[in-house]
């Protein structure tokens, strides 16, 4: 258990200290403010992720609620509809979150997302949520290649 500590905590030092913050747009945050979203790689924006790759996407977020839990979700746009694609880890809890979240606290949302080769080269909607409200909400475009 320690050792995925540390391991979990270096990563998160790395994801922080190396990655390049990306523009995007927040599409109703409810009950959080995002303060910025991270991906590692990403040397240029728009972001380039290459099919059969794994990032490390970190979301700095503020929280303005107190809250037991936290899920994430994601979802692909095709022809404006979103799909949702699975992520390893979609317990916020687990990811860099340390619950219970309390009010006015700064949290990151840590995870490392695969671009499998099946996928689309859609736009990314990115959503973390507790039981009652969107925490946060944004949208991210990429490039695929």
């Amino acid at each position: 258990m320690i050792k995925q500590g540390l391991a979990f905590f270096f990563l998160s030092l790395i994801v922080v200290c190396n990655a390049e913050p990306i523009k995007y747009a927040d599409c109703g945050s409810k009950v959080g403010k995002i303060a910025s979203v991270d991906i590692l790689p990403c040397p240029t924006q728009p972001c380039i992720l290459q099919k059969g790759k794994t990032y490390s996407v970190n979301v700095t977020f503020n929280s303005n609620v107190n809250s037991e839990t936290s899920k994430a979700i994601v979802h692909g746009i095709i022809a404006g509809l979103p799909i949702p694609f699975p992520i390893p880890i979609d317990d916020g809890c687990k990811s860099g979150i340390q619950c219970p979240m309390n009010k006015d606290q700064i949290y990151n949302y840590i995870n490392e997302l695969p671009v499998k080769p099946e996928y689309p080269s859609v736009s990314i909607q990115s959503k973390m949520f507790n039981k009652n409200a969107f925490i946060f909400n944004f949208i991210m475009h990429f490039e695929r290649v």
